[in-house]
């Protein structure tokens, strides 16, 4: 910094210094405090949102649990009108298992389809193609539902994606790829029913 041999010259150095920056620091002080409060708004209005989408979906659940296949309109609505929100994947999940309890496969795939195609959330998206799997199994569309298997990623869903090929084979008659299959999902973690289903092919 410079020295300066009177309180006068710094006055008028402090002076020059405003006369040729003041304008760009108000400036900068107000786009600073613009974004600052822009911001804020924004997290309010975020906050704001999925408060309402939550609650939304709360409804439409209710409807769902005490209406069952009758309250498909509703849930839909909300879904189309939340698509953007893991609300509308939750609330299709849950149409989708209203609809298979009511013998409606075709829609219940509609809905988990829809899921594995617009969800954020991974696991979300295993979901729904786990479950789009076995109604495809139910269906007899064995190559489909392997095929939707084939697309499961998270680690974590393993042992349930075995176990289900596990299944596939057996209605195909495969034993051996069952055994196998079986064998993978215990390896994966899977539970003592799987273990009952190979010991069930024990040789």
């Amino acid at each position: 910094m410079e020295a300066y041999e009177t309180e006068e010259q710094q006055v008028e150095a402090i002076k020059s210094w405003w006369k040729e920056n003041g304008k760009a620091v108000v400036i900068g002080g107000v786009v600073g405090i613009g974004a600052i409060l822009g911001w804020k708004y924004y997290q309010s209005s975020q906050i704001t949102a999925k408060e309402t989408a939550s609650a939304a979906y709360e409804r439409a659940l209710t409807a769902l649990q005490a209406s069952g296949a009758d309250a498909v309109e509703s849930t839909q609505a909300f879904i189309d009108a939340n698509k953007s929100s893991e609300y509308a994947s939750l609330a299709a999940l849950q149409l989708a298992k209203v609809q298979v309890e009511a013998g409606q496969l075709e829609n219940a795939l509609e809905q988990l389809n829809w899921v594995a195609s617009n969800s954020k959330d991974e696991s979300l998206t295993a979901m729904a193609q786990v479950r789009s799997a076995r109604i495809q199994a139910e269906q007899g569309n064995f190559d489909a539902a392997l095929a939707t298997l084939a697309n499961v990623k998270p680690a974590s869903w393993a042992a349930r994606v075995a176990e289900l090929k596990g299944d596939i084979a057996l209605r195909q008659g495969d034993i051996a790829t069952a055994r196998s299959s079986y064998t993978e999902a215990l390896q994966a973690g899977m539970n003592q029913a799987v273990q009952m289903k190979l010991d069930d092919l024990a040789e």
